[in-house]
């Protein structure tokens, strides 16, 4: 998948609280030409494309033909009106990932690119069968995270207004806000609820870190990464290397809390570390499947463990559903958050702009996790007390053996080392 001037392919399904500018992608804002669309032919552009892309090519059991007619029968006098429509039509759907945003939504809409943002750091979703609002994870080190929010909260009130019916769009349009400013979110977490009253910030993101471990396994690479943006590959390239360098004997990747991000990101990391092999495959409504195999260029062979939560969403579940297929890690931690839907983020004529899913996809083995998630090969539960230690008080604690998840990914990894020395020895 790449990114055109005409559409952007996201892995992740979600929104993330933030301000970037989508320009930085190569997205340009048609709004700006000097064309500009009427009211009634955007209706018609958003009609045209959800036509041609969407996912399902039943519409819902929708007479999509017949919405047209409705719609464009119709009279507006302002672009409100037609974006008023155009929700109404989306809404028909049921799908919480195919929507509409007006020109200050989609101009706000995070697409994970500069490594710059304002908000307060969480990546949220509507979920599916409860239309509730579902935080999928916060980003570290953002204003959010450092509140305490946690993957899998249910966000019931903004600022006191309740979010029951409220699409992802209405909610971002709330928390988002000016850096320095507070919003107050009610979480709905394990039966109880809590208030969260939050300073919005301008943040900067850095996707991945990583350092050198002496553990008792030995001398190992950690790499934690946060999402999938559009330099994450670089930087991933660069710590295999250096850590290589350093004459590391294995790898450690936490994709915890990492709510996904660019599809075309995944495959190239995952490219990194299998030397051959499916990465993915998406398939369109016409049942047309585009696969991504590796390409014989890995950076390194060494065992891997790879670190899942319930926060690992999208773009982190085909990476470690690639590593996991083939073979090439052991999934430590989580059942992992169950997003297998791909979205293309289209500009529109006027400045707007629509997020159409457009394919399902599947793991090499033609695994379909949507709603499913991915099962570890080591599963490690935290109790509730233990998440919030590790997460929200003690975060000096992650990727130490005082991290239950971490210190089993170490014993399991000091195995695999074993078994390559003993394989080696034979020779």
């Amino acid at each position: 998948m790449v990114i055109t001037k005409s559409r952007l392919v996201l892995g992740a399904t979600a929104v993330t609280l933030s301000t970037i500018a989508v320009a930085s992608l190569g997205i340009h804002s048609r709004g700006q030409a000097l064309f500009k669309a009427s009211p009634k032919e955007l209706v018609d552009e958003v009609w045209q494309i959800v036509q041609r892309q969407y996912v399902d090519g039943t519409f819902n059991q929708v007479d999509w033909q017949a919405v047209r007619k409705e719609y464009l029968s119709k009279s507006y006098s302002n672009p409100q009106e037609a974006y008023k429509s155009i929700r109404e039509m989306l809404k028909k759907l049921e799908d919480p990932y195919t929507r509409f945003m007006d020109p200050a939504e989609f101009k706000n809409m995070q697409v994970d690119t500069s490594g710059e943002l304002t908000g307060i750091g969480i990546t949220i979703s509507q979920d599916e069968k409860t239309k509730q609002l579902v935080v999928i994870a916060p980003i570290e080190d953002t204003p959010a995270y450092k509140a305490g929010v946690l993957a899998k909260d249910v966000i019931i009130k903004i600022d006191g207004k309740n979010t029951k019916g409220m699409d992802t769009n209405q909610a971002v349009s709330m928390i988002r806000g000016e850096a320095g400013s507070k919003v107050s979110l009610t979480i709905q977490r394990d039966g109880q609820t809590k208030q969260f009253d939050i300073k919005r910030a301008r943040i900067e993101i850095h996707p991945l870190k990583y350092s050198q471990k002496k553990t008792p396994a030995g001398n190992l690479g950690y790499i934690r990464l946060n999402q999938f943006s559009a330099n994450a590959g670089k930087e991933m390239q660069t710590a295999i290397k250096d850590l290589e360098s350093k004459k590391v004997a294995g790898y450690i990747l936490d994709l915890r809390g990492n709510p996904g991000g660019l599809l075309f990101s995944s495959v190239d990391i995952a490219r990194m570390w299998i030397d051959k092999g499916k990465i993915v495959s998406t398939v369109e409504r016409q049942g047309e499947a585009e696969k991504e195999e590796a390409n014989g260029r890995a950076l390194t062979n060494k065992p891997l463990v790879v670190l899942v939560d319930k926060g690992s969403a999208s773009a982190s579940e085909i990476l470690s559903g690639a590593l996991q297929d083939n073979k090439r890690a052991t999934l430590v931690g989580t059942q992992t958050f169950g997003k297998g839907l791909v979205q293309s983020v289209r500009p529109l004529e006027d400045g707007s702009g629509l997020a159409v899913t457009i394919a399902h996809y599947y793991t090499p083995n033609g695994t379909d996790i949507n709603h499913k998630g991915i099962s570890p090969d080591v599963k490690v539960d935290l109790t509730k007390a233990q998440m919030e230690e590790l997460w929200l008080h003690g975060r000096d604690k992650l990727a130490t053996l005082a991290d239950p998840q971490f210190a089993k990914a170490v014993d399991v990894i000091g195995k695999k080392i074993a078994a390559v020395g003993a394989a080696t020895a034979e020779k």
